[in-house]
């Protein structure tokens, strides 16, 4: 492979160029046209986090949420802070109900994502039904909240070799446990995108400790060196399972990083669902329409440990830990609903029953053994099979008749 100018990071044999050295300019100068504001207030995030609604559950004032004047959001609609609300409910009986499912040993082992519902939810719901989202082994509820069947979400995290979903039917990338792989998958996904001129957007979902990964840079890079429709969303959720932030980096926010490979930062408030929806909204607007990568910090907090392996009383305090729960997302936006009028006890009560249905259908899903077509190792690998794919498929399948036949 050969670097050169004309050839940034890539091989001069090569079959498709970089977009042209002034798309970064041109996507910064139509955002001053669209938002009056300088391309450094563009390109860098607000000084302090987004937040439209504080952890009391109240709206703030437009001139205290935090974006810079005239990048200011629009306060999203109501169905949509009802829907978000739901799944917020629905994340949360989940949560909890896998971790007990993991103490009674009916699942191997389940990162859970109790205090993050809201970055998940939000990250599900503000893309279209043929836009993409990659996931990470923590964003169960983002999945579910694409539509994923709940039994077939966790079957991962039952040992099984089979992700339990099809990720072309539901536009839904396989939970990686190996850090930012799903960076690179989100970015191909883009790019192939792009060049059948699709209307898709993308969105990649990643943890504070996903950025000390090289795969972060060179999905970042590639992303913003050929003008693709991705939302890089990175949860900040204080942790990279021991390591705190401050011995990760000492970057001003994560969502700094985006400046350097000519993208757009932001960052918002994680528990603050509202403020979410919000700025993932914009992100992927914009990128659909043509502005190119975009990079989202949330601030949140891993309440519980990473895994039910894990032992956090060895590097944290209860007293951090205490400090978050009074910014918990979902009593936050119980909290703001019902001041609003939004939500009343019926209103509440009937979102928990349907909770409770899902974690019911876990219980018993996850107790049996979930049919699966040993065929299925073969057709996910290719969109067209290869001779080799098909010579194993016909070899695996001339056993399991035999087998079949000598019961």
């Amino acid at each position: 492979m050969t670097i050169s100018a004309d050839h940034t990071a890539l091989g001069q044999d090569s079959p498709e160029q970089p977009a042209e050295t002034h798309v970064t300019e041109d996507a910064a100068a139509e955002a001053v046209r669209k938002f009056g504001i300088t391309v450094e207030d563009y390109m860098l995030p607000a000084r302090h986090q987004i937040q439209m609604v504080d952890q009391d559950g109240t709206l703030n004032p437009h001139t205290e949420q935090g974006a810079q004047p005239g990048h200011e959001y629009a306060l999203p609609g109501d169905a949509e802070l009802m829907a978000a609300y739901e799944q917020l409910v629905v994340g949360r009986r989940v949560n909890d109900q896998n971790s007990a499912l993991v103490r009674q040993g009916r699942m191997a082992v389940y990162p859970s994502s109790h205090g993050q519902e809201a970055c998940q939810v939000a990250a599900a719901l503000c893309l279209a039904d043929d836009d993409w989202i990659f996931p990470t082994y923590r964003d169960s509820v983002a999945v579910m909240a694409r539509g994923v069947d709940p039994v077939q979400t966790m079957t991962l995290f039952r040992g099984d070799w089979h992700s339990g979903y099809d990720p072309l039917k539901h536009k839904v990338g396989i939970q990686c446990t190996p850090l930012t792989t799903q960076l690179l998958h989100a970015v191909g996904v883009a790019h192939a995108a792009k060049l059948r001129g699709e209307d898709t957007v993308v969105l990649a979902m990643c943890g504070d400790g996903a950025t000390s990964e090289g795969d972060f840079h060179e999905a970042l890079n590639f992303a913003a060196v050929f003008h693709l429709p991705v939302i890089f969303f990175v949860q900040n959720n204080q942790y990279a399972i021991s390591v705190p932030l401050a011995h990760q980096s000492v970057a001003p926010s994560l969502a700094h990083k985006a400046v350097g490979y000519g993208m757009a930062g932001e960052r918002v408030d994680g528990n603050d669902v509202v403020a979410l929806l919000a700025v993932l909204g914009r992100a992927v607007k914009l990128a659909r329409e043509g502005s190119g990568p975009l990079l989202v910090e949330a601030h949140t907090y891993r309440m519980q440990a990473h895994t039910n392996a894990d032992d956090a009383t060895r590097y944290r305090q209860d007293s951090e830990v205490a400090q978050w729960v009074a910014k918990d997302p979902l009593k936050r936006m119980q909290t703001y609903l019902t001041d609003r009028g939004l939500l009343d006890d019926d209103g509440a009560a009937r979102i928990a029953e349907k909770a409770e249905a899902v974690a019911t259908q876990l219980r018993e899903g996850l107790g049996e053994d979930v049919p699966v077509d040993p065929q299925d190792l073969f057709r996910y690998v290719f969109s067209t099979p290869t001779p080799q794919l098909k010579e194993q498929s016909a070899m695996l399948a001339n056993e399991i008749s035999r087998d079949e036949a000598a019961k």
